[in-house]
């Protein structure tokens, strides 16, 4: 543990060339007494680490010094070819660079971890786009990736509906991955009014950076913005609430025929089972329309209690399902051999 801390804090004055030891201690999360103890074992190894007095002073590393990352693990080397998506990447227009960059970090592993990027290749492929997703990225996209990492002022198009489409100008603050769909975080107006809102990259066109630059807010937290988007997005479309009655396998198997969230808001609302484990809860709902289709998909393992309508339409459908499956079967091929006259 130790020794992985150790690396860990060299990497940190290698990349940022000065630290105090309260943002080591508070990037190590540990204490600044323990920071002191470490920087001296760093020194006595032959690790060049200076400290610096005074109110501009802090830790940095001398001469110029550098890791070539003999310290990590196999489980570290291997995990670090993990950590990006070649189809994103490419979309971004950033295969290259992305390339070159795992070309240096495998020059800088010693020899014996040189095969993790082969490892993790015949092992793990990450494909992130959704199944019936477009094939291509948004031709938009790699322009907007461009104003994204210059922090420039962008104007664009775009498409709310088939027939409607607005002149936007915004600040692109970052961009997200969702389900194989691209979308834009961008600041729009005056920030205490308007804010941020989110775009589909997919119903942008005639994007034009203005070549002006914005002063980025240090505070916005991308993840954690989606993350609040997300749910208050879910929140919004499951709007409406029925109660339903669920076995054990029903309960099990909710999750693959709702919406996750709404899944888990009924897990969490559910009641005690009775004798044969069934519980009762409350499911957020799209519409009836919707909850139809998917609910259907659970058969006899969940009771619709309320709405009294969605529960009729249900057995309504469960009905026709029954007297479909209990006549006898007159498909092709039983007209065609009476038609040629098949029999004894």
């Amino acid at each position: 543990m130790r020794a992985s801390r150790l690396i860990s804090l060299v990497l940190l004055l290698q990349s940022r060339e000065r630290m105090t030891a309260a943002e080591l201690a508070r990037e190590l999360e540990v204490s600044e007494r323990t920071v002191y103890r470490d920087v001296e074992a760093l020194s006595a190894a032959g690790v060049p680490v200076y400290a610096e007095q005074g109110r501009r002073g802090g830790y940095r590393l001398v001469g110029g010094y550098r890791t070539r990352l003999t310290g990590l693990s196999r489980e570290e080397a291997e995990a670090l070819f993990l950590s990006g998506l070649p189809g994103p990447a490419e979309d971004l227009g950033l295969a290259d660079a992305v390339a070159a960059a795992e070309l240096k970090v495998l020059a800088a592993l010693p020899a014996a971890l040189r095969d993790a990027p082969v490892r993790a290749g015949l092992r793990f492929h990450l494909d992130a786009p959704g199944w019936f997703g477009r094939s291509g990225p948004p031709p938009v996209l790699r322009e907007l990736a461009r104003a994204v990492w210059r922090d420039e002022i962008v104007r664009f198009r775009y498409r709310r509906d088939r027939d409607r489409a607005a002149e936007r100008t915004a600040e692109p603050y970052g961009l997200v991955l969702k389900s194989g769909t691209w979308y834009l975080v961008a600041r729009v107006g005056d920030r205490h009014r308007e804010g941020h809102r989110t775009y589909r990259v997919d119903r942008m066109s005639d994007l034009v950076p203005t070549g002006e630059l914005f002063d980025r807010d240090a505070d916005f937290d991308l993840p954690g913005y989606w993350s609040v988007q997300a749910e208050a997005f879910l929140r919004a479309m499951l709007r409406e609430e029925i109660t339903v009655r669920l076995s054990p396998a029903g309960l099990r198997a909710l999750r693959y025929a709702v919406e996750p969230y709404a899944a888990r808001r009924a897990a969490e609302a559910a009641g005690e089972p009775d004798g044969d484990g069934w519980v009762v809860t409350t499911l957020p709902i799209e519409s009836a329309e919707v909850a139809r289709s998917e609910l259907l998909r659970l058969g006899a393992d969940i009771e619709i209690l309320d709405p009294p309508g969605l529960r009729a339409e249900i057995a309504g459908t469960a009905a026709r399902i029954a007297a479909l499956y209990g006549e006898p079967r007159h498909g092709p091929r039983a007209e065609g051999g009476e038609a040629r006259g098949e029999g004894p």
